[in-house]
């Protein structure tokens, strides 16, 4: 059976499935595509020339972005990486959970892009950074995570290429593990004991690219979810060697140019494969870029492939090389990650699908990546049960140049710092920051983003009307439980 019939059997499946194919799917839509999730880590808005970057090139987004539609007002689900993450896996905005600081996990049997996608005959990969949380027991195995909520293969960092556990995880076991010997974090020392391959800081992303390849080439004959996740431009700022000294913002913009490599090496390998027409490619960040170095970890001993350029030093100035370099990592916006203001979660958004989507196109629509879930739905003719992707909404009208906004949305909402402490309301002109809980006393906060993107006037005091209504929107929300309808 060739390629265009078992996508044509998958569709059909999907449609007995799900209770018949969605009577608004484009036309265009005869066959169930492929999907890709590339989902750069602390990407900022500013940090990609398409976007406005001039001291960093990265000419495969650019290529991604002239063969696709690129947005411009799009929101991660959160300022912070893991609830970002759990909310594009679940379509669920992570503010309803009302939970701090990075440690969302999902629960083994929970639905997913991955487990609904999988009902209709895909074949899944969590390729990269995961940081959705795993069983507690590193020497209990299986390890659970990735495999326990819809994915077929996972290959990843647990948190970031800086986390302590100095080791990949493949399915359900941490690589390198020595036989017989217990893993264990010993504080003081270097490495983990228990593992004789400890990650290599310098070729995390490069090893993550092979992986996310080989991935591709197994499952070219039938659809399937590639969901890769980089670490890059992420803490530790290493790039590997033969990028170091390519861009003109430093260490921190040869990361990112690394990155980009990267993306060329996915889209080069869809191309060769002959998929690249009947593969569905999202590009985007998890949240905006941090405006300052991390110090957090400089006492760590890196260890690395290549120790070239003076990269044990400039590693921990990274940030404050680039930006004195004139690079400015999320554009226009303010402030970065784990703030409530844009620069925390307007990120880059760059979608292709050659045949379907126009090429070189653009949006001003104002979506959250929650709407990955719906979209992906819409695109397979799926039905979404009811419980599942509660506040996702499909871009797929959007995308076909069907409509410019999405229909049934005021707004999105977006978890705005990682103290649970405020939500960000966004219409497109509007914002409302609505401040609760240890913020409570700092009151809300009304801009008017065609007027003043920088945010720094805030007008909740003279627009008493406009913070109602937005107020009332989230309150609405929360009271349902749901936006989409």
């Amino acid at each position: 059976m060739n390629y265009q019939q078992t996508a044509l059997s998958v569709f059909l499946l999907a449609a007995a499935i799900f209770g018949g194919a969605n009577p608004e799917a484009s036309a265009a839509n005869t066959a169930s595509p492929n999907l890709v999730i590339i989902f750069a880590d602390d990407l900022g808005y500013g940090d990609v020339s398409c976007y406005g970057a001039t001291k960093i090139n990265t000419p495969n987004i650019d290529r991604l972005a002239s063969q696709g539609m690129q947005f411009s007002d799009a929101h991660a689900a959160a300022s912070l990486c893991s609830p970002s993450r759990y909310g594009l896996l679940t379509g669920q905005s992570p503010w309803r959970l009302h939970r701090k600081g990075n440690g969302y996990r999902l629960s083994p049997g929970q639905t997913t892009l991955a487990s609904f996608l999988k009902q209709a005959g895909y074949t899944s990969a969590a390729i990269g950074k995961w940081h959705l949380g795993y069983s507690k027991d590193w020497n209990e195995l299986p390890i659970t995570g990735p495999l326990e909520v819809g994915f077929d293969y996972h290959f990843g960092v647990p948190s970031n290429h800086n986390d302590s556990t100095r080791a990949f995880i493949e399915n359900h076991d941490l690589v390198g593990r020595k036989p017989g010997e217990p893993y264990r974090i010993v504080k003081g020392r270097d490495f983990p004991e228990g593992l004789d391959r400890p990650r290599v800081e310098d070729r995390v992303d490069s090893t993550l690219t092979d992986k996310a390849v080989a991935f591709l080439q197994r499952n070219a004959d039938q659809p399937f979810f590639l969901y890769f996740t980089p670490c890059a431009p992420h803490t530790h700022v290493t790039p590997a060697a033969e990028f170091r000294g390519s861009s003109n913002a430093g260490l921190f913009g040869d990361h990112v140019q690394e990155l980009d490599a990267h993306v060329g090496t996915i889209l080069d390998t869809l191309d060769a494969l002959g998929l690249a027409d009947e593969t569905l490619v999202v590009f985007t960040s998890d949240n905006g870029s941090t405006p300052k170095d991390f110090k957090g970890t400089h006492g760590v001993k890196l260890n690395l492939a290549d120790d070239s350029g003076d990269i044990l030093k400039k590693y921990k100035t990274a940030k404050e090389d680039a930006k004195k370099m004139g690079h400015v990592t999320n554009g226009p916006w303010r402030d970065g990650k784990g703030y409530t203001y844009e620069g925390g979660h307007r990120v880059p958004l760059i979608v292709r699908w050659p045949g379907r989507i126009e090429a070189g196109t653009s949006s001003d629509c104002t979506v959250t990546l929650t709407d990955l879930f719906a979209t992906s739905a819409e695109l397979i003719g799926g039905e979404l049960p009811h419980h599942a992707a509660v506040d996702s909404f499909s871009l797929l009208p959007v995308l076909l140049g069907k409509e410019r906004q999405i229909a049934g949305r005021d707004a999105v909402l977006i978890l705005g710092n990682g103290k649970d402490s405020a939500i960000a309301v966004c219409t497109g002109r509007w914002k409302l920051i609505v401040r609760y809980g240890s913020d409570k006393d700092r009151g809300n906060e009304l801009y008017d983003l065609a007027n003043d993107p920088g945010e720094q006037t805030d007008l909740s005091e003279e627009r008493p009307e406009v913070v109602k209504r937005l107020q009332a929107l989230l309150e609405q929300a929360e009271r349902d439980g749901r936006t989409r309808s």
